[in-house]
C-alpha cells in the first residue's frame, strides 16, 4: 500500500551541500548591478571588490593580523594556491577523514611529491589530533562536507607551532567560531554557508604565512593564477580588491547581498544561531526515526552545516531512487550523500535554510522511505 503523502511541502526544498540554498529573502531584482559591464579594474569595480572584502572581515571579525583576498577556483583554487606557494619549506602532515582531505593528500604526494605524514580516519570519525607533530606543516578540513565531521574547536593547535596551519574552512566559516590565532592559512568559497555563487575562493593568510610566502622560494613553477609573490613581497593588491584574473562581478554582488543579509541578523551570532537551530531540527528527525542515523556518531565532532545520515538497510542505489522520489515531489533537492562517501544522505542545515523547511522535510523522509519500501 502506498504511504500517504504529507500535507506541507517546505516552502524552499533547498538542501544542497553547494551551491547551498540562496539566502531567504534573496531575488536577483535586488542585487546592485552598476558594477557590471565595466572593468573590474574601474574605480567602482575595485570599489565593490574591497567592499566585499570589507564585509567578510567584519562579519567572521577577523583580526587585523590576518589579510582577506578574492581569488580564482573557488575554494579548491584557493587552497591549492596556498599549498603550491607554501608548502615544501619544512616536512608535512595532512589529515584525511573524508573526500576533500583526501585531494589534499593527493596533491601533496602525487602532485608537489613531498611525501606527507597522512593521519586518516574512516568516514564518520575523526583522527586522533594528538598525533600531529606541530614542526610540520599541517592540512586539515575543519568540516569534512562530505562525512558531516568536523574538529570541535582549534584547541589542538599550539599557540607555539613551528609549522603552520592549513584550515579549508569552506563549510566551517559563517558557522563556528574559529581561533583566528591558530589558523595561519584558511580557504573558503561564497557558495556554502552564504548561499553564493561558486568559481571564486577566499583566501586568508595570517602573519605567519605571508613571512613564508615573502622568505620561501617553492622548487615547483607556479602558474599566474597562485603567484601571491612580486619581487620578494607579498602582492597586497590582492588582498585590497586587486584580484589576479578577471573575477564575476555579479559572483561578487551575489556574495555582498549575502553579507549584507548576515549583517541584519547580528554578523556571526546571528549565522550561528539559525545553523544550530537547523542541526538541532534535523537531529530531532533523526532521534524521532529508526531508521536514519548520523553518520558522525560523536555529537562533539558532529557538523551542524553538512549533515551526513544513514539509512538503515541502503545501498546506493535505494538512496538514489529516495532522492529522485523527493526532488519529483519537490519535497527536497540534492540530498543523497557524496559519491565517494557511505550510502546515505546529506542535508545542508547552514543559515541561508530555514527551520521551518526542515521541519517539514521530516513527514516526507519517511513518505519517502515507506514509499521505497513498499514497492
Amino acid at each position: 500500500m502506498t504511504a500517504p503523502k504529507p500535507a506541507r511541502l517546505p516552502a524552499r526544498p533547498f538542501f544542497s551541500s553547494g551551491p547551498c540554498a540562496k539566502p531567504p529573502t534573496w531575488s536577483p531584482e535586488k542585487l546592485a548591478t552598476q558594477s557590471l559591464g565595466r572593468s573590474h579594474r574601474a574605480k567602482i569595480g575595485k570599489t565593490r571588490l574591497q567592499y566585499c572584502i570589507d564585509l567578510m572581515r567584519e562579519v567572521l571579525r577577523l583580526p587585523d593580523t590576518h589579510r582577506i583576498g578574492i581569488v580564482p577556483g573557488s575554494d579548491t583554487g584557493a587552497f591549492e594556491m596556498a599549498m603550491w606557494t607554501m608548502l615544501g619549506a619544512r616536512p608535512v602532515t595532512t589529515l584525511a577523514w573524508e573526500s576533500f582531505g583526501e585531494g589534499w593528500v593527493t596533491d601533496a604526494a602525487k602532485q608537489l611529491k613531498i611525501d606527507p605524514t597522512v593521519i586518516r580516519a574512516d568516514y564518520g570519525q575523526l583522527p586522533d589530533l594528538a598525533q600531529v607533530d606541530w614542526s610540520n606543516d599541517v592540512l586539515f578540513t575543519w568540516n569534512g562536507t562530505t562525512s558531516g565531521v568536523r574538529v570541535p574547536n582549534a584547541d589542538w593547535i599550539p599557540a607555539d607551532r613551528e609549522g603552520l596551519s592549513f584550515a579549508d574552512a569552506t563549510s566551517a566559516v559563517f558557522a563556528y567560531d574559529i581561533d583566528w590565532a591558530k589558523i595561519d592559512v584558511a580557504t573558503f568559497s561564497w557558495q556554502k554557508v552564504l548561499g553564493g555563487e561558486g568559481a571564486h575562493g577566499v583566501l586568508i593568510l595570517g602573519r605567519r604565512a605571508v613571512d613564508r610566502l615573502e622568505t620561501y622560494i617553492p622548487a615547483w613553477p607556479l602558474p599566474k593564477v597562485f603567484r601571491l609573490v612580486s619581487k620578494g613581497k607579498l602582492t597586497e593588491g590582492v588582498f585590497k580588491g586587486e584580484t589576479i584574473n578577471t573575477p564575476s562581478m555579479l559572483a561578487v554582488e551575489d556574495a555582498i547581498f549575502a553579507l549584507e543579509w548576515a549583517k541584519g541578523l547580528g554578523g556571526l551570532q546571528g549565522l550561528k544561531a539559525r545553523s544550530d537551530a537547523n542541526a538541532a531540527a534535523l537531529d530531532a528527525i533523526v532521534a524521532g526515526c529508526d531508521w536514519l542515523g548520523h553518520l558522525a556518531a560523536d555529537p562533539a565532532s558532529r557538523s551542524k552545516t553538512s549533515v551526513c545520515l544513514t539509512v538503515a538497510g541502503a545501498d546506493e542505489d535505494f538512496i538514489k531512487k529516495f532522492a529522485a522520489l523527493l526532488e519529483g515531489e519537490g519535497a527536497a533537492f540534492d540530498i543523497a550523500g557524496y559519491r565517494d562517501a557511505p550510502p546515505g544522505l546529506r542535508i545542508w542545515c547552514g543559515a541561508t535554510v530555514d527551520t521551518a523547511d526542515l521541519e517539514a522535510l521530516g513527514p516526507w523522509l519517511d513518505w519517502a522511505y515507506a514509499s521505497l519500501k513498499s514497492d
